[in-house]
């Protein structure tokens, strides 16, 4: 890097005085001695064409940019909610029988239907389980991206981001997903865990690029401060940056702003970074977007959400809960995956250009990660073109949220709706229960929750339909008093049975 900047990005340190301004600054110091030091990475696109038609037997497909979209819920959709399971495989379930998934049944494998029974010894299940919260993983126009894509390309190069496995397929689902996000630039990452681990460890190699020494002191180093039920993808990035002694981390109570407010206002550290989910997984409640907007304002931290459930789902645009909040201009990173609205796979880092190069430079999940796939990546820049496209699918989760609410008087904010149990077995009898009902909802479990709350984690859909919602309820109602989950809502506790 010239001179000239290395002296810039020094003069603009020292002359910043508003704190939410230093961060720029300190990425861009922290480029500089990459740069310096030739660890500064680069991505290196690959353009993948179409086959030549004169060299393959099959027809050549054709090229267009049309993609099907529909105006409401088509018969293919249900695929993504209703799933067919072996009677026998069912009896495990209810006994609780631990399996390695011996008793799968593959239509052309070795186990065969035949085997197992006939056809009639598969009973359906409406699941209430899975993250497709848009019923996107069974269209059709999905599909079809992904295997024109295979069709055409193969799996694509096989190789890290880094080395050959960067495409132009790539480079166009970024792009896509920076647009959603209203972000400078987007980075592609192999799964949702992958890039919160990559953003987490990248933020503690600011503090040890900048140190004088061979290693930070500690007011060189980096202040994050998690919410108490944050995804473990977050807790293992910090765990990782910790190791290399890059960052200093304070826990605050979940989504207590006064609790962060006052571990702020006591920290003399420089460098501070709040990092939440902005949908929590297991409790099914909003991060306090707007206080956290407020609270960035007066510290001058850089917030980084995982918006993994709220992509797609919130927003008008499907932008997420940031856009929901009116507030994406105060989200500095935000994480993503592709796994669960888009019904697809991966994950991505909506960010700055100089924050994406500084993940994919230090960023151990991403650089030592082979690329997703040129199909994978196909079918999600799809899921988002529909996704964007079909806002049907976004209007009919939110009535299912609110059928919820009627149908049981459970004042819910999300499709996540937590219902605690408390003991294993108790959340193991109601799950049994509404599997003999007809209904996939799986009992939540240490290590995923703590001890003593074990739950149902119920998830909607938007191909779930208003009669999908009144048979769950009458089949939660045989071991859920209604009246007392309310009662523990209204008093600021988790839902329990």
């Amino acid at each position: 890097m010239p001179n000239e900047l290395k002296l810039l990005c020094t003069h603009s340190v020292k002359q910043m005085e508003g704190r939410s301004c230093c961060w720029d600054a300190w990425v861009e110091e922290a480029l500089a001695k990459l740069h310096s030091l030739k660890l500064l990475r680069s991505l290196r696109p690959i353009h993948v064409s179409a086959p030549d038609p004169s060299i393959t037997t099959a027809a050549p497909t054709q090229q267009t940019d049309d993609l099907e979209v529909f105006d409401e819920m088509q018969p293919r959709d249900r695929l993504s909610v209703e799933v067919d399971v072996a009677v026998p495989t069912i009896r495990s379930w209810l006994l609780d029988i631990p399996s390695c998934g011996e008793e799968a049944i593959w239509e052309d494998g070795a186990v065969s239907r035949e085997k197992a029974g006939c056809s009639q010894h598969f009973k359906k299940l409406i699941l209430f389980s899975g993250n497709d919260y848009l019923g996107l993983s069974s269209h059709p126009t999905v599909g079809k991206a992904a295997a024109k894509a295979a069709q055409e390309h193969g799996m694509g190069p096989r190789g890290s981001a880094l080395v050959c496995g960067y495409t132009n397929y790539h480079r166009r689902l970024e792009f896509s997903l920076a647009e959603l996000k209203k972000k400078e630039d987007c980075l592609l990452c192999p799964t949702g865990f992958a890039a919160n681990m990559a953003v987490m460890v990248a933020i503690g190699n600011i503090s040890r690029l900048l140190s004088a020494g061979s290693q930070p002191l500690n007011e060189e180093k980096v202040a994050i401060f998690s919410d108490a039920l944050n995804h473990a993808s977050i807790i293992d990035g910090i765990h990782l940056a910790e190791k290399q002694h890059g960052v200093e981390v304070f826990v605050y109570r979940h989504c207590d702003m006064s609790h962060l407010d006052e571990m702020l206002s006591t920290c003399s550290m420089k460098k501070r970074v709040v990092v939440t989910d902005s949908l929590f997984s297991m409790d099914g409640d909003f991060a306090p977007m707007l206080e956290l907007a407020r609270l960035r304002k007066r510290h001058g931290y850089l917030l980084v959400i995982d918006d993994a459930h709220g992509t797609f789902v919130c927003g008008e645009n499907g932008g997420g809960v940031a856009e929901a909040f009116n507030c994406e201009g105060d989200v500095d990173i935000c994480v993503g995956t592709l796994s669960k609205a888009a019904g697809c796979h991966g994950g991505f880092v909506a960010c700055s250009k100089r924050w994406k190069q500084l993940i994919l430079s230090r960023g151990r999940s991403f650089i030592y990660s082979t690329a997703a796939p040129v199909p994978f990546v196909a079918a999600a820049h799809a899921a988002v073109i529909v996704a964007r496209k079909e806002t049907w699918r976004r209007r009919e989760i939110w009535k299912r949220v609110k059928d919820f609410q009627i149908l049981t008087g459970i004042p819910i904010a999300s499709p996540i709706i937590s219902l605690v149990a408390g003991t294993e077995e108790k959340a193991l009898e109601a799950s049994r229960h509404l599997l003999g009902s007809g209904f996939h909802v799986t009992a939540i479990r240490p290590p995923t929750v703590p001890p003593n709350s074990c739950r149902l984690r119920i998830t909607l859909s938007a191909v779930h339909t208003t009669d999908d919602l009144k048979k769950l309820t009458e089949a939660l109602s045989c071991c859920i008093d209604f009246r007392e989950v309310f009662v523990h809502f209204t008093n600021g506790h988790a839902a329990r049975l």
